[in-house]
C-alpha cells in the first residue's frame, strides 16, 4: 500500500511544525478527507483486473458513475461490463445500508468486488469520491482492503460568495463547484455584492446571455450534488409596503427558476436601519429596528407564501437579517422571530461579524433569539484585513453545533484557489466535526494543493505559516515566531550560532526558497497569479530576515564594517518588502505577510544593532 498522501502530511509536518512528531507513525486508517466516521483497514491489498462489471442501482446516477468510472480507470480498469460477467464486481448505488442517514453511504473494498452504497444518490456520489481520493494515493493496480461507514454531522455544507468586489468568473464558480462535489459539501449560495442584478439593479431582468450563464451553474451545481442558493437583495432600494416592489421581487425569482435554480435567499444585510427608501414605509411601519424587522418580515412572508410554497421542489427560502451577528434578543431579533414564517432559515455570523470562535452555547442562544433554523455564515477566510492573506485551517467551532445550527456556508476571500487551504478542512470540519483536527486537515489540504509533491507541500506550508492569520488566530506566522522566539532567548543567554539560531536560519532560508520552489514546481498557475504579490513579499522578507541574522553574528564577533553593511541591506530589504501591491476591490493594497513577527524580528535586530553603536 503506497500512502504517498500520508507520506506528503507527514513531510509537510517536520517541514512546518503542524503535527508533533507522533503523527509519523504507522496510519491506523488510509487517509480520506473529510474523515469519515467510521474506517476499518482489513488487512492486504485487493489487485485490480482490467475488466470488471459496473452494476448499478437506484440510488446511482449519472455523476456517481462518472466519478466511479474515471476512479477505477485510473487504478488500471480498461474495459466495463454491464453485468456479473467478469470476475470482479462494482456495485454502485445498488443496495441502500441500514442504519445511515442521509447522504451517508458505505464503501467496501474486497477480494473481487467493489461497493459504493448510499442512502440516497448523495451518499452513493460521496462514496465514489471517497474511492477517487483511494485510487489516487494507492499504489497503481491495487487498493486497500478496508471499510467505511460515514455520514456527516452538519446537512448544510457549503460556501457563499458574499464578498464586495469583481465577482468571480463563471468558470471559476464552476471549478469552486467541483472543489465542493470532491470534499462532499453541498451549498454554493450565490451573493456577489458587486452583480448589479442581484442588488443595484435587483428589478431589472437579466440580459439572455447572463441568464443562460447561470443555468448552466445551476446545472453544473446539480451534477454536483450542490445545492445553488440564489440570493436576491432588494434592502437598499425596495420599498417594503409596494405591492408593486413584491410583484418584481417574485418576477425575478421566476425568471431564475425558469433557468433551473430551485433554492433562493432573500438577504437584508449591510441596510440602513434610519432610512425607508419610500415615505409610505414610515407610514406603513414607523421608525426604528423593531420597524425594520416588521417590514422585512411582510417581504419575506410574502415571497415565501406565493413563490417558494407554490413551486413544488423549491428549497426552503433563506434570510440574512440586518441583524446578522450577535447571541442576544434585540427589538429587531425579538419582531423577525416573532412575525417570519416557520420555515424560513436565518443565516448569522456569529457573536461579531468576524467571529473568533462559536460554542455550542452560543448557537443556541442564537437559535433561541432568532426563533428560526439557524445557518452560520462564516466570514472566514474572507479578508477582514485586505492586505493579508488568511490561509489557516478552521478552528474556534466547537464541536456539536449540530444541535442548534443546520450547517456552514463559509465565505472565501478574493481569490478563490488560496481560499482552498482554508475551505479543505471547513469540509473536513462540517462532515465529521467530533474528529476534526485542525493541524491534521490543514496539512493534507496542503499536501492536496501541491498535489502530493512533498517538496511543493514543504514550500506551501512555511509560505501558509506566513499568512496564517484567521479571526481566531490573529498573529501570522506561528510556527516562524515560536523559533524567534527560542532565538531570542539563547541570544539573550549570550550564545552565539546555537540549536535554535541554526533552525531559525534554517526555516527562514526554506521561507526565502519557498516562492520560487512554488513556481517551479506547484502546477497550480491560479494560485501562483493570485498569490504573486505575497510570494514576492515573502521572499524578500526572508531575506530581511537572514540579513538581521547575518547582522547580529557580524555585531557578536565584532565585525563592525560587515555589521553596518548588513543593517543598510536589512534597511533596503524592508523597504521593498513594503513595496508590494495588488489590486482588489477597486484600489492597490499593500501586502502583509508575517504581520507583527517579520516586522518585529527585523525591528529588534535593528534595536539591537542600535544599542551596540551608542
Amino acid at each position: 500500500m503506497a500512502l504517498r498522501l500520508f507520506r506528503s502530511i507527514v513531510l509537510t509536518a517536520i517541514a512546518a511544525g503542524a503535527l508533533p512528531a507522533a503523527a509519523a507513525k504507522p496510519p491506523a486508517r488510509f487517509p480520506v478527507y473529510p474523515v469519515p466516521r467510521s474506517e476499518q483497514l482489513r488487512g492486504g491489498e485487493v489487485a485490480i483486473p482490467r475488466t470488471v462489471a459496473l452494476v448499478t442501482g437506484p440510488r446511482s446516477d449519472s455523476s456517481a458513475v462518472r466519478v466511479a468510472r474515471a476512479a477505477l480507470t485510473r487504478a488500471g480498469v480498461r474495459r466495463f461490463e454491464p453485468g456479473g460477467h467478469a470476475t470482479f464486481t462494482v456495485s454502485l448505488g445498488v443496495a441502500k445500508p441500514a442504519g445511515v442517514p442521509a447522504e451517508g453511504y458505505v464503501l467496501t473494498i474486497g477480494r473481487g468486488h467493489i461497493e459504493l452504497d448510499g442512502a440516497d444518490t448523495a451518499g452513493t456520489f460521496y462514496a465514489a469520491q471517497s474511492l477517487r481520493q483511494i485510487v489516487t494515493e494507492a499504489r497503481p493496480g491495487w487498493l486497500p482492503a478496508l471499510a467505511i461507514r460515514d455520514w456527516p454531522a452538519l446537512p448544510v455544507r457549503g460556501i457563499v460568495e458574499g464578498f464586495y468586489g469583481t465577482p468571480w468568473s463563471d468558470r471559476t464558480r464552476a471549478e469552486l463547484l467541483d472543489f465542493l462535489a470532491a470534499h462532499k459539501m453541498n451549498t454554493y449560495l450565490y451573493s456577489p455584492k458587486d452583480d448589479p442584478y442581484l442588488r443595484a439593479r435587483w428589478r431589472d431582468p437579466y440580459p439572455a446571455q447572463r441568464l443562460a450563464a447561470l443555468a448552466r451553474l445551476a446545472a453544473r451545481a446539480r451534477a454536483d450534488h450542490v445545492l445553488f442558493v440564489y440570493a436576491l437583495s432588494p434592502g437598499p432600494s425596495i420599498c417594503y409596503s409596494s405591492s408593486n416592489d413584491e410583484k418584481e421581487l417574485v418576477r425575478k425569482l421566476q425568471s431564475v427558476w425558469d433557468a433551473g435554480i430551485r433554492a433562493f435567499a432573500i438577504p437584508f444585510d449591510d441596510v440602513d436601519y434610519p432610512r425607508w427608501n419610500c415615505a409610505a414605509d414610515m407610514t406603513a411601519f414607523g421608525t426604528g429596528e423593531a420597524a425594520a424587522a416588521s417590514a422585512q418580515v411582510r417581504v419575506l412572508n410574502e415571497v415565501d407564501t406565493t413563490f417558494v410554497a407554490t413551486h413544488r421542489g423549491a428549497g426552503r427560502l433563506i434570510t440574512v437579517p440586518t441583524e446578522f451577528w450577535g447571541l442576544n434578543p434585540s427589538p429587531y431579533k425579538d419582531r423577525l422571530a416573532a412575525g417570519l414564517r416557520p420555515d424560513v432559515i436565518v443565516q448569522w455570523t456569529g457573536s461579531t461579524i468576524y467571529s473568533p470562535g462559536i460554542s455550542r452555547e452560543g448557537a443556541a442562544a442564537a437559535k433561541r433569539a432568532y426563533g428560526h433554523d439557524v445557518i452560520l455564515w462564516d466570514n472566514y477566510p474572507a479578508l477582514r484585513r485586505l492586505s493579508r492573506l488568511q490561509l489557516a485551517p478552521y478552528v474556534g467551532r466547537e464541536p456539536g453545533l449540530r444541535a442548534s445550527v443546520l450547517g456552514v456556508t463559509a465565505n472565501p476571500m478574493f481569490e478563490p484557489e488560496a481560499s482552498k487551504i482554508a475551505l479543505f478542512t471547513v469540509g473536513d470540519y462540517a462532515w465529521n466535526d467530533a474528529a476534526y483536527d485542525p493541524a491534521r486537515s490543514w496539512a493534507a489540504s496542503l499536501a492536496e494543493l501541491a498535489g502530493g509533491d512533498p517538496v511543493a507541500t514543504a514550500a506551501l506550508g512555511a509560505f501558509a505559516d506566513a499568512n496564517y492569520a484567521s479571526p481566531s488566530t490573529p498573529q501570522q506566522a506561528p510556527q516562524l515566531a515560536a523559533l524567534i522566539g527560542a532565538f531570542w532567548q539563547e541570544f539573550k543567554a549570550g550564545s552565539s550560532g546555537g540549536p535554535a539560531a541554526t533552525s531559525l536560519a534554517t526555516a527562514l532560508r526554506q521561507l526565502t526558497a519557498a516562492p520560487a520552489t512554488l513556481q517551479a514546481r506547484l502546477h497550480n498557475s491560479a494560485f501562483l497569479h493570485e498569490t504573486a504579490p505575497w510570494l514576492d513579499a515573502t521572499r524578500v522578507w526572508g531575506q530581511a530576515m537572514l540579513a538581521s541574522l547575518d547582522m547580529l553574528n557580524a555585531l557578536r564577533d565584532g565585525r563592525s564594517a560587515d555589521a553596518l553593511a548588513d543593517r543598510q541591506r536589512v534597511l533596503e530589504l524592508v523597504t521593498l518588502a513594503h513595496d508590494y501591491y495588488f489590486f482588489g476591490n477597486g484600489q492597490s493594497i499593500p501586502v502583509e505577510v508575517g504581520g507583527g513577527v517579520f516586522d518585529t524580528f527585523v525591528s529588534a535586530a535593528l534595536a539591537e544593532m542600535d544599542a551596540a553603536g551608542r
